[in-house]
């Protein structure tokens, strides 16, 4: 079997997707033994081992790299069958890596006009959460196709934009307040106190503290909440301190439910769009406006010129 076979190489893809032969087999449609034979076919052209078969199974650095050419050739395909108008693409993904805080505020208003045109329909647009620092190693392993990220240097065969900067506040309800902070946060007493927390991954609040206090490395007691609505509800409800986008605290902090806490420090994170070049895929400027007709552009620069968009009305410029 030739090594860049698409049957053989779609096989891998789905057994990273599902994890499993056998619901790899269940995407495809095809028998457990199918999957194994195309799978051990591409190994023995190859002459590596691809795929370790563990529970779930895992690729190894070079299934990895082969991974990262069969999605560039899953977009490649979807776009010109597309383009030719042909149907039945509803098996195809186009996965891309967004941080939780980008999802929550102004992801999905960016990616509206994509979904709107219809350039979605027949093609799954999978969005998959991680924070904004390890997205770029999912597009490094070929799990994604794009990934927002707060590294500025594009990976070889992919392009890099540059989106805006985030900005983190700290705020934490009158209530709370007013009970645990009579005096005000300062260095005497934000060891102390709950700070909310996304992950173990998630260092925001210690990056605040460190520059409000002028503290490295700060221990802090933390109070773990994965999701960025439900962190800046807790915080509302009194659960501690949360340094959480400046986007998603605005409306608590008209409406009074949040205050800033020193308002004058903020957490600036830069984020950048990156996506593999499918192509003409990649080297288009995606700072243009969206094309009036979807069919201009492939799929994946379609989103990234939303996302560069999008990203203009909502982030802070790059300084």
């Amino acid at each position: 079997m030739n090594a860049f076979d698409p049957a053989a190489l779609d096989c891998l893809a789905a057994l990273a997707d599902a994890g499993s032969f056998e619901r790899a087999a269940q995407r495809l449609s095809i028998t457990q033994s199918a999957v194994s034979q195309r799978l051990r076919a591409l190994e023995t052209g190859l002459g590596r081992l691809l795929v370790v078969r563990s529970r779930p199974l895992r690729l190894t650095e070079p299934g990895k790299l082969l991974l990262r050419y069969a999605r560039q050739m899953q977009a490649m395909r979807a776009d010109i069958a597309r383009e030719l108008g042909a149907t039945g693409l509803q098996d195809e993904r186009l996965p891309i890596a967004v941080n939780a805080d980008s999802l929550a505020t102004w992801v999905l208003p960016a990616l509206q006009p994509v979904v709107q045109a219809g350039l979605a329909e027949g093609f799954g647009l999978e969005l998959i959460v991680d924070d904004q620092d390890f997205t770029h190693e999912s597009l490094r392993e070929g799990t994604v196709l794009g990934c927002v990220s707060t590294v500025a240097e594009a990976l070889r065969g992919c392009s890099a934009t540059p989106l805006g900067s985030m900005r983190y506040v700290a705020v934490a309800s009158p209530a709370f307040i007013a009970q645990a902070l009579p005096q005000g946060l300062h260095r005497g007493n934000f060891a102390r106190l709950p700070w909310l927390v996304f992950n173990r991954k998630d260092d925001n609040h210690a990056v605040w503290v460190g520059q409000a206090f002028g503290i490295g490395q700060p221990r802090l007691v933390e109070r773990h909440v994965p999701s960025t609505e439900a962190q800046t509800r807790a915080a509302a409800m009194g659960w501690g301190i949360a340094v959480v986008p400046e986007l998603m605290a605005a409306s608590g902090l008209a409406s009074g439910a949040l205050l800033a806490l020193h308002p004058e420090v903020h957490v600036d994170v830069r984020l950048h769009w990156h996506q593999w070049k499918l192509g003409g895929s990649g080297d288009s400027d995606l700072a243009a406006p969206l094309p009036d007709n979807p069919l201009r552009a492939g799929v994946l620069d379609r989103v990234g010129r939303a996302l560069a968009e999008g990203a203009r009305a909502a982030l802070r410029p790059l300084g």
